[in-house]
C-alpha cells in the first residue's frame, strides 16, 4: 500500500523547505515562485516509540518503521485552474495524492516575497481554495455532459448519477468543497473518488511559524487552528526552516535546542503523525524470528487477512489464522513464548479487525 500526501499551498510558504525536512531529499528551495515544477517525492518514516519498545525487547538484527509518501507540489495561484502559473500540471499532481497538507504562511520575512504582498494565512487558504474548486467545476461539468449524453438514450440508467452531479455541481457553484458532499453518502463517495475530485480529498493544515512563534504559534496561527477545528481536520504548527536546520544537527543537541524552545517533540513528527491521522491509518508490528521489528501500516477498519497482504500478497491469499498479542501486553511477557504460556496470545480468524498497536503472527498455505 503505498498512500501519498501532497503538500499544498500558495508559492512562497516554505513547501520544499518542509519536503526537505521530512524526506532530507534536497530538493530546490528558493525565495521565488516556482522553484518547484515536476513534483519532487519522498518517503518520510513514522516515529514509533512503541516500536522502539518493541525492538529494545527483542533485540532484532533490523528495525523497520512503517512510511509516508510525500510529495512537494508547486504553488497555486490565483487563475491555476485555467493554466496560470502552469496550473494545470499542478492540479493533476494533486490529483494523484491521497490526502493534502495545506500549508499557510503565518511568519513574516522581507526577503521571502508574499504573491499577494501582505499576509493572511485565511485569505490564502480561500485562495487555495477556489482555484480547486473552479477545476472541480470542469471536471463535474465535463461528466455532467457525458451522463447527459447516456441519458436521452438511457434515461432510467443514468437517473441517478445526473441528480447527484446536479446537486453536486450546485454546492460548487456556491464555493463549497466537494468533501462534505462525499461523506453523506457511499455512493457520492465513490463517484468523487471516481472524478478525482480535488476538494473530495481529505486535508490537514500545516501552520509555517518563525521560531520565534514557538512553541504556541501566534494570531495567524490561531486562525488556520480556528479553520481546521472548523472543519474538522487535523491542524500542526511548526517552522519548516528550524526543522530543516535541526536535521544537520546532532539529535542530542536538535532536542536541548527544541526543549529550550518549549517544544516536547519535533514539529515532523506532530505532522506525519497527523498526516497518519489524515489517511486513516493505523499500525500493527511483526517479528520476524528475532532478525527483524516492523511496524506496517493499514486503513483502520482492515481484517486480519488484509494486514497480512501488507507483508506479502501470499500471506492474504492463503491466511489461515492469525496469532494476536498488544504491544504492551508482549513488553510485559518478557517474550513471545512467555506471552503464550500466560496466555497473553488469542488467535483469530478471518474476520477479526486488526487494532492499533497489535503484534501479529500470520499462519498461511503458500499458494
Amino acid at each position: 500500500m503505498s498512500l501519498h500526501v501532497g503538500i499544498v499551498g500558495l508559492p512562497n510558504v516554505g513547501k520544499s523547505t518542509l519536503f526537505n525536512a521530512l524526506t532530507k531529499a534536497g530538493v530546490a528551495v528558493a525565495p521565488y515562485p516556482f522553484t518547484t515544477i515536476d513534483p519532487n517525492r519522498g518517503i518520510a518514516t513514522v516515529p514509533d516509540p512503541r516500536l522502539e519498545a518493541l525492538a529494545a525487547l527483542v533485540g532484532p538484527e533490523h528495525v523497520t518503521p512503517a512510511t509516508i509518501e510525500f510529495v512537494d507540489i508547486a504553488g497555486l495561484v490565483r487563475g491555476s485552474h485555467r493554466g496560470e502559473g502552469l496550473g494545470n500540471r499542478f492540479l493533476a499532481h494533486i490529483r494523484e495524492v491521497d490526502a493534502v497538507a495545506v500549508m499557510a504562511r503565518c511568519f513574516m520575512d522581507t526577503n521571502v516575497a508574499h504573491v499577494d504582498g501582505s499576509l493572511d494565512p485565511v485569505r490564502d487558504v480561500e485562495t487555495l481554495d477556489l482555484e480547486l474548486i473552479l477545476a472541480d467545476v470542469e471536471t463535474v461539468e465535463k461528466r455532467l455532459e457525458k451522463t447527459r449524453g447516456t441519458a436521452k438514450a438511457r434515461p432510467k440508467d443514468a437517473a441517478a448519477e445526473l441528480e447527484m452531479l446536479e446537486e453536486l455541481l450546485a454546492r460548487l457553484k456556491r464555493g463549497e468543497r466537494a468533501g462534505r458532499w462525499a461523506t453523506l453518502d457511499e455512493t457520492q463517495a465513490s463517484l468523487a473518488h471516481q472524478l478525482s475530485l480535488l476538494t473530495a480529498k481529505p486535508r490537514l493544515y500545516v501552520a509555517n511559524v518563525d521560531e520565534d512563534a514557538l512553541p504556541d504559534g501566534n494570531a495567524y496561527a490561531a486562525a488556520v487552528a480556528a479553520l481546521a477545528a472548523e472543519e474538522g481536520a487535523q491542524y500542526t504548527l511548526l517552522c519548516a526552516q528550524l526543522e530543516s536546520d535541526l536535521n544537520e544537527w546532532p539529535p542530542a543537541e536538535a532536542a536541548e535546542y527544541r526543549a529550550g524552545l518549549g517544544m516536547a517533540r519535533p514539529g515532523l513528527e506532530t505532522l506525519v503523525w497527523a498526516a497518519y491521522r489524515t489517511l486513516g491509518l493505523i499500525t500493527f508490528f511483526t517479528t520476524v524470528g528475532g532478525r527483524e521489528v516492523r511496524a506496517w501500516s493499514v486503513e483502520q477498519g482492515a481484517t486480519a487477512p488484509r494486514a497480512a497482504g501488507r507483508v506479502h500478497t501470499d500471506m492474504e491469499r492463503g491466511f489461515i489464522r492469525a496469532e494476536v498479542v498488544n504491544w504492551e501486553a508482549l513488553i510485559a511477557g518478557g517474550s513471545w513464548s512467555a506471552a503464550r504460556e500466560k496466555g497473553l496470545l488469542h488467535t483469530e480468524g478471518r474476520e477479526y479487525t486488526v487494532q492499533d498497536g497489535d503484534v501479529c503472527l500470520f499462519r498461511f498455505s503458500p499458494s
